[in-house]
């Protein structure tokens, strides 16, 4: 989903106050999910949410159909919502659905009979059978209710009637995440898809009556009204049922979606706007036609796809059938996109979300790869990354109380579309695609639910590739990493050489967290070019690489895969000729003194502090390192835990040097 702030700013000044900087980066790119009269509404009622969320647990919702009756002057709803379900419980003789408690429900229904039911908090629906049902055994519910729907989000609501810009009456409802309880009755959580629904629409015959699957049937009554019958065959999340109806302008166009076979992508337009929008509904085609060969079939090529218009900026994904508040490129690709990342597979929780909103976000950067090139391509991913760059928190979403928190823009949206995009560079083009397209046909993940851990699953199958540590860092961790980077070489023999890369992750108070990534270095000597790929998985670690030729050039991460400051880039080092340790300095000392030294090749590296009887009394350096000058510093903080602790007698001290075969010990003075 993404609702447009930034085309629609003078309707909400707080938003621009929120949001000013992700409206500096996207303001050619739509943009993310709500507005914030929709956020503040669900953060009044995030108490309820805790209560309400995840739905029902006790039974399976296989099937709704909405038959419900509309007016626009008074707004007011009048349904009937059939539910059907198996248990899940043993002795199943009660369940809740969600449903906004300030309807009037005046019957619910099974096999003829009324059942008991009342309201409980958090918008319960409290519903007792007549019977219990044991496990898999199957029930139909009827629920009559009415009066006017929650509508108190404002734009982007669960539930609106509105004018056009044209004067035209305009109804829409947008359910995600916790909407659909605002205007129907239902088990509001993405983990339980219905198998179908139905969705009938009966309203004054100015509205053209819009929803999800096909058409079936328009039916004019003898009292004036009109209903719009329409069928979806496919396994649908409760949030993806939608409703809108204007007096919309049907622009009808077709899709070969396999050779000789076509499918409908309608758009249902205001009739003022068709001229000039025409040329961005005419990209669709193209759009599904790209999105096909490289995700895989469109998932819904018996029904169809679709626009509707509505009153809101930016779009919401509705299955079949994406609700629009325009139509720029950007907008238009993301919300295709969802249908197969969201709407075919949704994620099963809102926890995870970014499986939805990160996967259509990166879409579009593909789209334009694909559509114009690499440059419009890498256009796009350098302006999700500097977005990205301002996110805090877990892409993991921590508090799915909070509308604000789920659909974070720099978040789940840019930073979870930079994690695929990195995801590519470290598996490759062929393994990246294969992974989306076997996550979209992996049984019990298509037209199903998804977590993290299954896409995780499915990438380290495809890629034959331990992928926990990327995974662990970008989804459950925060930040991004900070490097250091520096080159030099070394002469061998003739053309022969060693290209000395050396690379750095300084750690600090705000970015304490260590990043492990395959990162890429292109080289260039006198004779050759090449680009390679080394695994950084130490806070500064060097590499010696032979090469044929005089090292000229070296760039980090050269086609920009990793979402990264460079703190540092440093051109030709001069590599150390001989291995050297030399004099502590200050020496004498009172607090602390720096220790240098120099290898001249890759090696273990082992530097100690010993006293006058050989004891040693500080660690400072028993790592690998590569060839270069370090200087490390030594500290009364170095000897905790050592037994002399602060207790240290003024006198002389020894320091020691191994590297190799190369041996040295020099004296110091400590003064307290």
């Amino acid at each position: 989903m993404q609702l447009d702030q930034f085309q629609n700013y003078n309707m909400n000044k707080l938003l621009i106050l929120i949001l000013v900087f992700s409206i500096q980066v996207f303001a050619q790119r739509g943009s993310d999910y709500c507005s914030t009269s929709k956020i503040l509404e669900y953060e009044r009622l995030s108490k309820t949410n805790r209560i309400n969320y995840p739905g029902d647990p006790r039974f399976d919702a296989t099937y709704y159909k909405l038959d419900l009756f509309i007016t626009n002057n008074p707004l007011f709803l009048s349904g009937r919502v059939t539910v059907k379900g198996k248990a899940l419980d043993q002795n199943l003789t009660s369940i809740f659905l969600d449903l906004w408690s300030g309807f009037s429900v005046s019957s619910v229904i099974s096999n003829g009979k009324n059942l008991p039911f009342n309201f409980s908090p958090g918008n319960k629906l409290n519903i007792t059978f007549n019977r219990s049902y044991s496990p898999s055994e199957e029930f139909t519910l009827e629920i009559n209710y009415s009066g006017r729907p929650n509508s108190s989000g404002g734009i982007g609501g669960s539930f609106v009637s509105a004018n056009t810009p044209y004067g035209r009456p305009v109804i829409w409802t947008l359910s995600q995440p916790y909407g659909s309880r605002d205007w129907w009755p239902s088990k509001d959580t993405p983990a339980d898809k219905a198998d179908s629904s139905d969705v009938w629409i009966t309203a004054d015959p100015q509205f053209v009556s819009v929803s999800n699957g096909l058409l079936t049937g328009i039916i004019n009554h003898p009292d004036g009204t009109r209903t719009y019958k329409w069928k979806n065959h496919y396994p649908i999340a409760n949030y993806l049922i939608s409703i809108a109806m204007s007096d919309y302008y049907l622009y009808e166009t077709l899709f070969e979606y396999e050779p000789g076979k076509l499918m409908p992508v309608n758009h249902y337009v205001y009739p003022e706007v068709f001229t000039s929008q025409k040329v961005n509904l005419d990209r669709t085609i193209d759009m599904l036609r790209i999105f096909s060969e490289k995700f895989g079939p469109y998932p819904y090529p018996m029904e169809k796809y679709g626009h509707a218009q509505c009153g809101f900026g930016g779009g919401m994904e509705h299955q079949t059938i994406a609700s629009m508040g325009g139509f720029s490129e950007a907008l238009v690709v993301h919300e295709l996109a969802h249908q197969w990342f969201g709407d075919k597979v949704t994620c099963r929780d809102w926890a995870n979300i970014w499986l939805n909103e990160g996967f259509a976000t990166y879409s579009e950067s593909i789209y334009f790869e694909e559509k114009y090139g690499k440059t419009s391509f890498m256009n796009d991913v350098i302006a999700i990354m500097n977005h990205a760059k301002t996110a805090t928190g877990t892409i993991y979403v921590q508090n799915t109380e909070s509308v604000s928190q789920i659909f974070n823009s720099a978040r789940s949206y840019s930073k979870g579309g930079v994690v695929l995009h990195m995801l590519r560079g470290v598996v490759g083009d062929d393994n990246f695609f294969r992974i989306l397209r076997e996550y979209l046909t992996e049984p019990g993940l298509s037209y199903g639910t998804a977590t993290t851990e299954d896409f995780q699953r499915i990438a380290e199958r495809v890629s034959g590739t331990d992928l926990d540590y990327f995974f662990q860092q970008w989804i459950y961790g925060e930040n991004y990493p900070k490097y250091k980077f520096s080159w030099g070489y070394e002469q061998l023999a003739g053309n022969n050489y060693n290209l000395i890369i050396r690379v750095e992750q300084p750690l600090t108070n705000t970015n304490p967290q260590f990043f492990k990534m395959p990162v890429q270095i292109k080289y260039s000597t006198s004779t050759e070019t090449n680009t390679i790929t080394l695994f950084n998985d130490m806070k500064v670690q060097t590499w010696s690489i032979p090469v044929n030729g005089k090292p000229l050039s070296a760039l980090f991460d050269p086609d920009t895969w990793i979402l990264k400051d460079l703190l540092e880039t440093n051109g030709i080092v001069i590599v150390p000729t001989r291995f050297e340790l030399f004099q502590n300095y200050p020496n004498p000392f009172n607090n602390g003194t720096n220790i240098r030294y120099s290898i001249t090749s890759r090696q273990h590296v082992r530097l100690a502090v010993y006293d006058l009887l050989g004891r040693e009394i500080a660690s400072l350096v028993d790592e690998q390192q590569g060839p270069g000058a370090y200087s490390v510093s030594f500290t009364i903080s170095n000897l905790a835990g050592n037994g002399f602790g602060i207790q240290l007698s003024s006198g002389i001290y020894y320091y020691r040097i191994t590297a190799g075969g190369f041996n040295e010990t020099k004296k110091m003075i400590y003064l307290k």
